[in-house]
């Protein structure tokens, strides 16, 4: 439990300034750190399992800590690079795709040792920021306008055009206001029991229904679902 209970505690840690520092710094230089973040501490895994106690709950959190600036640095960029008429569709495939790939992880980490996903994950996760480097330094098929074709992170850093930048917070409205509350109740629920199920539909397929290792692989059900039902409703 206090394992499992390290992840979220660095996820809501860095969730809380991961939008201030996408405006500030730009959303590829955030992404960038986050995606190195966890797949460095998903690599270190394995061996800070079997060597520390409090070295593994270290690195759970730094795991928390990468994947909590993930969503608000892509959310930002989705922002500045999606034309408006299209963010809805692109936030409906990136759920959908994320379930996708929980779904195809469910089927095969069943297989491997148990610290093959660690390196795999790690490894693939530093790889993708390497071409994500590259790859992004020439994306610009599109800008927002006022912005003048320039990056996010020349906005990021203060420019007056970036509506992102210059929209006014007005915070009562936000916990006031009950179509928000609709909204904050309903990825609450969903979010309590998507990470029930993440964490305990394993342990509760082994001890409860007497599954075996690679009959865990059952735990892909509710991503399949996750993932139609995403893409379908865009």
């Amino acid at each position: 439990g206090t394992i499992l209970s390290a992840f979220p505690v660095g996820y809501i840690a860095s969730t809380l300034v991961a939008g201030s520092a996408a405006r500030r710094y730009g959303g590829k230089l955030v992404l960038t750190l986050a995606v190195a973040l966890w797949s460095v501490s998903t690599l270190l895994t394995p061996s800070c399992a079997s060597s520390s106690f409090s070295a593994l709950v270290a690195c759970r959190l730094a795991l928390g800590l990468g994947e909590g600036l993930g969503l608000p640095a892509i959310f930002h960029l989705l922002a500045l690079r999606v034309p408006a008429e299209q963010r809805s569709t692109a936030f409906g495939y990136l759920v959908a795709l994320g379930s996708a790939g929980q779904t195809l992880s469910t089927l095969i980490c069943p297989h491997l040792d148990w610290s093959s996903p660690f390196y795999l994950f790690g490894f693939g996760g530093i790889v993708w920021v390497l071409v994500w480097l590259v790859a992004f330094r020439s994306n610009k098929t599109h800008s927002t306008p006022g912005l003048s074709g320039a990056d996010d992170e020349e906005a990021g850093m203060g420019s007056t055009g970036d509506p992102l930048a210059s929209a006014g917070v007005r915070w009562f409205e936000y916990i006031s206001h009950w179509p928000l509350w609709a909204i904050y109740i309903a990825h609450f629920s969903m979010n309590w029991s998507n990470y029930i199920i993440m964490n305990w539909l394993p342990t509760y397929l082994a001890r409860t229904l007497g599954a075996d290792k690679n009959q865990i692989m059952f735990t892909a059900a509710p991503y399949v679902l996750n993932s139609v039902v995403g893409i379908g409703k865009e």
